[in-house]
């Protein structure tokens, strides 16, 4: 697995992850008023968008053929 995703990608992706996490565990809590449904699709939204910013790479980025890595790595 070649790495796909570059820093300031990661830092952006980790960023929103944490911030999806919060928003579900306030849904979870009932401390926001969404439905009860956007508390598991935004965690595993966050699980998601975290886990591909700590590993550097993106299942979708290697279909769509993107790469926002500038260093190839191999």
């Amino acid at each position: 697995m070649a790495q796909n995703v570059g820093a300031t990608d990661g830092r952006v992706r980790i960023g929103l992850g944490a911030i999806a996490g919060l928003v579900s565990l306030a849904v979870l809590a009932g401390a926001l008023p969404l439905p009860p449904l956007a508390s598991p699709v935004l965690g595993i939204g966050a699980v998601i968008l975290i886990g591909t910013g700590v590993t550097g790479f993106c299942p979708l980025y290697s279909v769509l053929g993107m790469d926002t890595c500038p260093v190839e790595t191999r």
